[in-house]
């Protein structure tokens, strides 16, 4: 028996006004994220207001605070999208370098870190949020806990293949690049061009290979 649900993409069914009604609300959300990021861009953190990102977004108040629950929650979703970005580009990077026949941990921890100083400069206006250490309250505690993710995904793929644990130099060593690749994501994002930001790029990566090795 055929039900509304069983109807083709485009139909008039249920499906299709789920469809509709998920693509509503994802456009409102991003609309409330691109307000919201060009005024804290403007205005700082906790100089920005809730009425003028409403005014900018063209979004009611209403579904701001159902979206995300107020500013806090639009400044922690901006973060969350930003590193998720870098993660994801990082981890294609090294997937594709692996594929390629690519099995030297420097080089696969290069790629990936190659790649997430690329998401720097191509959401610089979303980067250089986050550089100034400005945010809601539990939001310092929010990016250590994802720089403690980075340095052990770090470890582990400068570990190679061999499945020994870490020792205390590895895992040094690994809080130091980490720390280098966060740093050179300031300077990246805050290049007046996109030729200085890929001058960086190689060379932090150069640097990267001469304390990796």
């Amino acid at each position: 028996m055929t039900t509304s649900r069983a109807r083709p993409a485009g139909g008039t069914g249920e499906a299709g006004g789920d469809r509709r009604q998920w693509a509503r609300a994802d456009a409102t959300r991003q609309a409330l994220l691109t307000a919201a990021q060009q005024v804290f861009a403007d205005r700082g953190y906790a100089d920005a207001g809730i009425a003028e990102i409403v005014e900018r977004s063209g979004i009611s108040v209403g579904s701001l605070y159902h979206h995300y629950g107020g500013k806090a929650g639009l400044y922690v979703a901006l973060w969350e999208e930003l590193t998720g970005e870098q993660e994801e580009a990082a981890a294609r990077a090294v997937s594709a370098a692996r594929k390629g026949g690519e099995d030297d941990p420097i080089a696969l921890f290069i790629a990936g870190a190659r790649a997430y100083l690329r998401v720097c400069w191509e959401r610089r206006e979303a980067a250089r949020l986050f550089h100034g250490g400005e945010g809601p309250s539990g939001s310092s505690l929010m990016r250590r806990s994802r720089a403690q993710h980075w340095i052990a995904q770090n470890t582990k793929l400068l570990r190679g293949t061999s499945g020994t644990p870490a020792g205390r130099a590895g895992q040094v060593l690994s809080l130091v690049l980490t720390t280098v690749i966060g740093e050179a994501g300031r300077e990246i994002a805050t290049a007046e061009g996109e030729a200085e930001a890929a001058e960086i790029i190689d060379e932090v990566c150069r640097i990267l290979i001469r304390l990796a090795r």
